[in-house]
């Protein structure tokens, strides 16, 4: 109920996620407001003003995922923030904080990983969380960043919403490097069929993705969803109200 509706062409598909919003407050509203609404956001579960963020986007037309933190090699020197789930911990209490951080918000309609390179290769303590995060109905989108790592094929084994990300985008955030890796996922939308992109709420990648998608058209792609590349089937506005009824 909470993806966008698209009606699908032909065309090559690409999807774009921006993530890390909802602790500036600028960066925040440049991402609603500017980029297209089939451009997927990606909010923190920390945002003070997170509700009222989340509303705004979906008002805007913006469907929504939640990040989750998870354990970084390193941690935690590299510090991911309260109620990390975590390698080390039993299932019940990376359960517990799964709860938290989940309730923290409504209007998602999946989940994506905030850092963790380190659980992402560990399945006896990722298996858990994603079944229950499948049981709860959710999509979940990796970013790709970790190598070796066990999401695509917990995912498979639970026969659950799942992409993974084909680049991120800004790992270097300088306007030519993202239209580099934008180019990329061009020639990866054509060669698949799909690609999926994502990046962080740093002002040159929202900047580079609203000049990138008003090109798309024109060159024959097919700006959708990130939810359409999970295989996530969202009711349309009609049906979205006939539930609620």
């Amino acid at each position: 109920a909470y993806a966008r509706p698209h009606k699908e062409t032909d065309k090559p598909k690409i999807s774009l996620i921006v993530g890390g919003l909802g602790l500036k407050y600028s960066l925040t509203t440049q991402a609603i407001n500017e980029l297209p609404p089939e451009v997927t956001l990606s909010f923190v579960p920390y945002s003070k003003n997170l509700n009222s963020y989340i509303k705004k986007a979906r008002d805007a037309g913006h469907e929504v995922l939640l990040e989750l933190p998870m354990e970084p090699y390193d941690y935690p020197n590299v510090d991911t923030g309260p109620e990390t789930l975590m390698t080390s911990l039993t299932p019940e209490e990376n359960e517990r904080r799964l709860k938290i951080l989940l309730g923290q918000t409504t209007g998602y309609f999946g989940v994506t990983n905030y850092q963790g390179a380190k659980l992402a290769t560990d399945s006896r303590a990722l298996g858990p969380i994603m079944d229950s995060l499948r049981k709860r109905g959710l999509a979940f989108y990796y970013d790709g960043g970790a190598p070796r790592s066990v999401f695509p094929s917990v995912a498979e084994d639970l026969h659950m919403n799942f992409a993974e990300a084909d680049r991120i985008v800004d790992t270097r955030p300088t306007a030519d490097s993202i239209d580099r890796n934008l180019l990329h996922l061009e020639a990866l939308a054509l060669q698949n069929g799909q690609a999926l992109g994502v990046g962080f709420a740093y002002p040159v990648t929202v900047d580079q993705f609203k000049s990138w998608t008003d090109t798309l058209e024109y060159k024959g792609y097919e700006l959708v969803p990130a939810s359409q590349l999970a295989g996530v089937n969202a009711l349309t506005p009609l049906q979205d109200g006939a539930v609620g009824e």
